[in-house]
This record gives C-alpha cells, structure tokens and sequence, in this order.
C-alpha cells in the first residue's frame, strides 16, 4: 500500500489539468505517507508555500502549528502529519488581494484516492469552509462560523473543524473567543494522543 500511495502521489504532483486556468506553472504541493496520524485539510498553498514547496511556510502555518501543540519538525514529519489541501498549487490572487479559492479539479480528480491511501489518520483537521463542505458534505453549516462552532459534532469521528489560520481571521477570533477556549485544548489533546501512539 505504501508504494500505491507513493506512486498516487507522484501522479499529484506532476498534475498539470489546470495549467491553462492558472496564472502560474503548475506547482502540486502535498505531504502525506501511509503512516502519518493527523491529516490536515487545508485550503491551498499559499504565495510562500508555492514559492518555497513547503505547505504553510508562513505566519498562518505558525498559528496553525500553536493550535495543533506541535513542533516545526513533527508538522513537517509525513510519517506523522499528511498536509492535503482542497488544491494543490496556488490558486492566484483575486481582485481584493486575497488568494482565489482553490481549484475544484484537484479535489475531482485526486482526492478520494489519496485519502483511501492514508489508513492510519486518526485525527482530521478540516481547516476553512472549502474543506469542511468537501469532507461534510450536508453536515456543514450555512457558514464557516455554524460549522466549528457546531465541532463537537464531529470529535466523536476525530473531525475538528477551524477558521483559516491566516491574520485576516484575527477579528473572527476576537468575535469568537470561544474558538480558542473551547477547541484548542480539545484539539491539542487529541493530536497529541495520535501522535503519541
């Protein structure tokens, strides 16, 4: 199984389907192997991570390494932690500066694949709304804020569900104290039991 998953992720990243659609070469970046615990399910690669191939390389990665309790090197660790986001390359910046969403074709043609590959996941993070609608089908709420704040759902299923880590939540965090009271501790507790056994 483990050289399935490697050869599935070798197809992932010599992926060029959205070339024509992109305003940069196709750049696939994914971290994954068949005995990482904690699976992240992030948005997609951002200017930084594109630049450098190294999936959130940049403040919104440091904030999402303090919710997770983990160091620099166990996030970066594939034995322990598979980095899957909803599109693997960088979508591109939209009107306002923000990046665009991510490619719908990854998730078409990829992701079901690579998740049947990654059987020893025990905890999932889905982080931002493209993820939590991708992996919660009708269970996610109307909005991102209905489906974390509604997260206890989905811990019996090892599911956590969080805001994008990037500085421009950071006046959805203020509004939401909560998040940070009642989720994080939960969320350390149970990435820390993944990857502690």
């Amino acid at each position: 199984m483990a050289s399935d998953l490697q050869s599935h992720l070798a197809r992932i990243r010599a992926c060029t389907l959205c070339a024509a659609e992109m305003t940069r070469a196709p750049n696939p970046i994914v971290q994954a192997s068949a005995t990482a615990r904690v699976l992240v399910a992030g948005q997609a690669p951002g200017n930084l991570a594109d630049v450098t191939r190294k999936p959130f390389n940049d403040p919104s990665g440091v904030r999402l390494r303090d919710w997770m309790g983990v160091t620099e090197t166990e996030f970066y660790d594939p034995a322990r932690v598979a980095l899957v986001p909803m599109g693997f390359c960088f979508p591109g910046y939209d009107a306002k500066g923000g990046d665009r969403p991510p490619m719908k074709r990854c998730a078409e043609t990829w992701r079901a694949g690579l998740l049947e590959r990654l059987s020893g996941v025990q905890v999932m993070i889905l982080v931002g709304s493209h993820a939590q609608k991708w992996h919660l089908g009708r269970r996610a709420g109307k909005s991102l804020t209905e489906t974390v704040s509604n997260w206890q759902a989905f811990t019996s299923e090892r599911i956590f569900t969080t805001p994008h880590p990037s500085w421009r939540n950071t006046s959805w965090l203020k509004r939401n104290p909560w998040f940070e009271a009642d989720v994080i501790p939960a969320l350390r507790h149970a990435v820390r039991d993944a990857l502690d056994s």
